[in-house]
Parts: C-alpha cells; sequence; structure tokens
C-alpha cells in the first residue's frame, strides 16, 4: 500500500491541527506552569444541575434520544431564553440541541455554504471558524477589527459586504472570544441596519452572553430574526463545557436543514447531558452571577497588573479574556514570546496570532483562572518585563 496519507482526502490533509489546543498540551505537560490558556471555567458544574445528571443515570435514562434534542430540554431552553433575552422560539420546530457551540458552528456552515461562497468573519476571531468554512470549499473574508478597539462598525460592515457579492454568511461572536469586546444594543442596531440589507445569514455566536460586566446582553436575533441562526449554550455560563451542551435556533425551514447535518455528525447528545441541561434551563437562571462577580474581581486585578507593565488591553466588556498589546522594547513576535514565557517563567499565555489577521504582536490571558494564578502570572509576566526591557535598553 502506497503512502496513506496519499489516499486521503487532500483538503483535510492541508487542514492544520488546532494551534490552541497543541500550545495548551504543551503548557500541561510542563509540571508547576501557571497556565492562563484555558476558556473555560474554574468552577464546579452547580450541585443540582450534576444531580439531575446522577438521578438520570440512576434511572436508566441512557437510550438515544431523537436528533433534535429531548422535547422537555428544548422547551426549558426556550422559556430561559424568551425570559433572559426576550427571544421567541418555537421548541418544537425552530430549535435543536447541538454537541456544543462547537458542533452548532460546524452543522449550521456546513447546512448554509456552498463550494465558491464566502462567509465574512471579525477577526481576530475563535480558531475554528475558518477552518469549518473550508469543509464545504468556501472562502473565509476576515474584517480586521483591530484599528477599531476590535469591534466592527457599521461602515466596515457595509463596505465589505458592498464588494463582496458572494458572502453568503455573516459569522458573528460577543462577547468576544478572544477579546472579551462586546456591543450594546444601539451598536448591534446600526450593525442590523446594514445586514438587513443584504440577503445574507447571520450566525451569531452568543455563547458568552451571560458573562458580561457592563451592560445587559441583547441578541442579535432580536433584530434580526429572520435572518439569524442563533448559537448558544451552557458551557461559559453554567460551567458545563465538559457536558457539551449547545442550541441552535433560527426560523424553521433553516433549523430543518440544520438539524440533516446535526444528526448526520452525533445522531443525539447524550442523555446524560441533556437531563443536566434541562436542570438548568429549568432552576438554574441566576446560577452565573456567582461567577459573574468573581470574574469581573479577576479581570481589574489582572488589567491592573498589565496596565502597569505597560501591555495596553481594551477593556473587556465581556467573557474571560484579555486581549494585550506587547509593548514597545519588547519582542513583538508573540509567538517566541509565549514560548519564552512557557520556557523561561512557567507561565502559559496564548499568542494573539493564533486567532487570525489583527492578532499578531498580542497575547491573549483568560481569567477564568484561579486568583492565585492571577496574581502569580503577574509576577512573572513582570519579572519577565524587567529582565527583557533591561537588556534591549543596554544593547
Amino acid at each position: 500500500m502506497k503512502n496513506p496519507i496519499e489516499l486521503m482526502n487532500p483538503e483535510v490533509v492541508a487542514i492544520k491541527q488546532q494551534e490552541i489546543f497543541k500550545f495548551n498540551a504543551l503548557a500541561k505537560s510542563n509540571p508547576g506552569v501557571i497556565n492562563m490558556t484555558v476558556g473555560e471555567p474554574n468552577f464546579p458544574t452547580p450541585d443540582h444541575i450534576k444531580l439531575a445528571a446522577i438521578k438520570a443515570i440512576e434511572e436508566n435514562d441512557t437510550r438515544y434520544t431523537v436528533p433534535e434534542g429531548d422535547h422537555e430540554l428544548l422547551s426549558a431552553a426556550s422559556k430561559y431564553l424568551h425570559d433572559k433575552y426576550d427571544l421567541n422560539y418555537d421548541p418544537n420546530t425552530e430549535m435543536i440541541t447541538t454537541l456544543g457551540v462547537t458542533e452548532g458552528v460546524f452543522s449550521t456552515l456546513n447546512a448554509v455554504l456552498s463550494a465558491g461562497d464566502e462567509i465574512l468573519i471579525p477577526a481576530p476571531c475563535y480558531t475554528i471558524y475558518g477552518p469549518d468554512s473550508g469543509f464545504d470549499r468556501a472562502t473565509p473574508v476576515y474584517l480586521d477589527t483591530s484599528k477599531s478597539e476590535f469591534k466592527v462598525t457599521p461602515e466596515q460592515l457595509n463596505e465589505i459586504l458592498s464588494t463582496h457579492p458572494k458572502i453568503k454568511a455573516f459569522l458573528f461572536n460577543y462577547p468576544t472570544n478572544p477579546t472579551g469586546v462586546s456591543y450594546t444594543r444601539p451598536e448591534l442596531e446600526k450593525l442590523a441596519d446594514v445586514l438587513r440589507k443584504y440577503d445574507i445569514f447571520v450566525i451569531s455566536d452568543e455563547i458568552y452572553s451571560e458573562l458580561t460586566y457592563k451592560f445587559k446582553h441583547y441578541s442579535l436575533a432580536k433584530l434580526l430574526p429572520d435572518q439569524t441562526i442563533l448559537l448558544n449554550g451552557l458551557s461559559k455560563s453554567h460551567s458545563m463545557t465538559g457536558w457539551r451542551i449547545g442550541i441552535a435556533c433560527g426560523p424553521k425551514a433553516i433549523i430543518a436543514e440544520i438539524n440533516k447535518i446535526h444528526e448526520l455528525a452525533t445522531t443525539a447528545v447524550s442523555t446524560i447531558s441533556q437531563a443536566a441541561a434541562t436542570e438548568a434551563y429549568k432552576n438554574g437562571f441566576d446560577d452565573t452571577k456567582p461567577m459573574l462577580d468573581e470574574y469581573r474581581k479577576r479581570r481589574d486585578v489582572l488589567l491592573s497588573g498589565l496596565e502597569k507593565l505597560d501591555f495596553y488591553c481594551p477593556i473587556p466588556d465581556g467573557a474571560f479574556y484579555l486581549f494585550a498589546k506587547i509593548p514597545e522594547g519588547l519582542n513583538q513576535d508573540d509567538v517566541a514570546m509565549a514560548k519564552d514565557l512557557l520556557n523561561t517563567e512557567g507561565l502559559a499565555i496564548l499568542p494573539g496570532s493564533f486567532f487570525g489577521e489583527g492578532g499578531a504582536g498580542h497575547l491573549r490571558l483568560s481569567y477564568a483562572a484561579s486568583m492565585d494564578s492571577i496574581n502569580g502570572a503577574i509576577e512573572k509576566l513582570g519579572d519577565y518585563v524587567k529582565e527583557h526591557k533591561n537588556a534591549s535598553q543596554s544593547v
């Protein structure tokens, strides 16, 4: 047999392994490292949610469910989204359960995009968006937001949509990974005014919707219900990353097509996870509040520490990330700096260039870590900056 790689799909072979996962694995292989790379809460899943999963196991609720998800779960999620964000989705026809938002993105893009299409993605962005688009032979068109405080402006949006007639979808994530920026209702209304002029889908990844600090989250789906496919879930809000529960919502006809891809990819989400999610949506309305309060404290401590070291960061309105510009006098190669920090200081921080256009020269720090880790990271980063700035000035 010839080299098996030569027999495989060349488009898959060309896909690179996700750099963020490789770097995180490298960090975990070094004992004693302070890890600021991980984008998941360090809080336990609330006890009442875990007990619901245990009950499901004890009652042998361990068989297949229908691909779109258990009706009780979807009904609970529909009520939750209505009470939180004034959204109205029919749980029978306009919602499906996905294997986290990651699979929700994959299934949605596969249902929407065709060969030759383009998809507009603000950058820096979460790293799966571009590769997922490639499975459909669509071309990502990145909108570099680094010159506008990492926010999409109506002017930028209109210009790129008017000059790229092949764009079929706008993939929008807010609060944003990796920058933590978000959008007020007036800002979203201005973007919606642009988007409704074009025959495109709006795929709105709002997984961090409950982690907002300055203003209440407002869903783009409320402004553009006929165009928008809303992706949300429980991973970040209820510290349920490992349970893999996402929700995709949208017009009936669109959701039916997405469900075709979803059932081919997964058959159905774990019944045990669905039982836990049902409990979260029914009785976990305020579960996020104590976590949010702690994240705000962590953000402020980390932001203050970075500013004292001359790192510039846009103040995050949501999520749990700081996207820090490397100060002058230090190596502007963010990948080299991140590796150096790991090797010399035992501090793991992700390079901004992993997140695409506009990310070079930045570092992403997650404050989902403990306060002790945050204080330790500031100290180690301070030692590094002092040593390397002194070295550059003495040359």
